[in-house]
């Protein structure tokens, strides 16, 4: 994005207590609540990749990134050197050593890092050539051997570029797959999902601007199909769809809302049953909302965030309940195994919550 913005049945409980800095978040929830802890900055982290219940990575807006092992009790700097100028809104993992970084801008201020030794050493494994490319999010299919970034539209088509060898190397897609975007739609890097992969092949791509739309693709994003998200763009083009979770290759969410509105969360989510053909408009949420994910083990429950709050379904999105509400909230949230969430937000905050 070119103005780039600044239980098993979920019976969530307070999470037991991070070692580090904390405070509980206040709740308006019954029985939710999230743990949250200082990495050490006060950067916004929008780049979120947790692995397991100890293990996370996060990302900030001024080149900072940050690996937890201990459930976040430490916080190690693993910034690569030089970074300070660059705004790190993605970053994917696969384990405490394996992880990728996207950086978001203008012509080379695209970029994408990887690690093998947990932030020790990063390569340089893409910067972007095109004066006419700003990209926006990435994702990485199970493994990490295969993933994808994609740009805003370049020549009225969004452009991708894949990789097939664990990041070493990413090359751009032929355009001829992508359907022709509406002038003035782009992505939102705002929590690093507006690209997400499911199952071994899928991904899915959101839009916001002047049309608010889902693209998918079943190859490895070399074609792709586009319909209405059923989340409505915006006469400032400061709404449309922003995040998007995939529980399983047929079952997906999508949230977004006007980050400018930060309050006004009706009609602002959807969900999809048959692997995003269709979406339908699901209930209302707390607020604007950049990031959703699906609580592992739960077949209907997901977590919702956005800067004014937090928000819970347990009937698959048509309905939603604020977990917070008024104070600050996140951008980005992600769930593991175990019934974990994690979440990352401004000023350094990163919150936890456990089933």
């Amino acid at each position: 994005m070119r103005r780039a913005l600044g239980l098993l049945s979920l019976s969530l409980v307070l999470a037991a207590p991070m070692l580090g800095r904390t405070s509980a978040e206040a709740s308006v929830h019954p029985t939710l609540s999230w743990r949250v802890t200082n990495v050490g900055t006060d950067q916004e982290l929008r780049g979120l990749a947790p692995v397991n219940a100890r293990t996370a990575w996060v990302s900030g807006d001024e080149g900072g990134v940050w690996r937890t092992t201990d459930r976040g009790a430490t916080w190690q700097d693993v910034a690569p050197p030089g970074s300070e100028d660059l705004l790190f809104r993605d970053v994917e993992a696969t384990d405490a050593d394996h992880a990728w970084l996207l950086a978001i801008g203008p012509a080379d201020a695209s970029r994408i890092y990887r690690t093998t030794d947990g932030g020790a050493t990063w390569t340089t494994a893409f910067v972007n050539d095109d004066p006419d490319a700003f990209y926006d999010c990435m994702a990485m299919w199970p493994g990490g051997r295969k993933g994808i970034a994609m740009s805003d539209p370049v020549d009225g088509k969004f452009q991708i570029i894949r990789t097939t060898d664990s990041g070493r190397t990413w090359s751009l897609v032929d355009g001829a797959g992508m359907p022709p975007a509406v002038d003035g739609e782009f992505g939102f890097a705002a929590s690093g999902t507006c690209l997400v992969a499911a199952g071994g092949r899928d991904a899915y791509l959101a839009s916001g601007g002047t049309a608010s739309r889902i693209y998918r693709s079943h190859d490895l994003g070399s074609t792709w199909t586009v319909v209405d998200s059923a989340i409505p763009a915006t006469e400032s083009g400061a709404g449309g769809t922003f995040g998007l979770s995939f529980r399983n290759p047929r079952q997906g969410l999508a949230v977004g809302g006007d980050y400018t509105l930060p309050d006004s969360g009706a009609s602002a989510s959807a969900y999809t049953r048959d692997g995003g053909r269709t979406w339908v408009a699901g209930g209302d949420l707390g607020g604007y909302r950049s990031g959703v994910d699906w609580v592992s083990g739960a077949r209907r429950t997901a977590i919702a965030v956005g800067t004014s709050g937090s928000d819970v379904t347990y009937d698959g999105g048509r309905t939603w309940t604020a977990v917070t509400s008024g104070g600050d909230g996140f951008d980005s949230v992600q769930c593991v195994p175990g019934g974990v969430c994690w979440a990352s937000g401004a000023d350094g905050r990163v919150g936890w919550l456990r089933r």
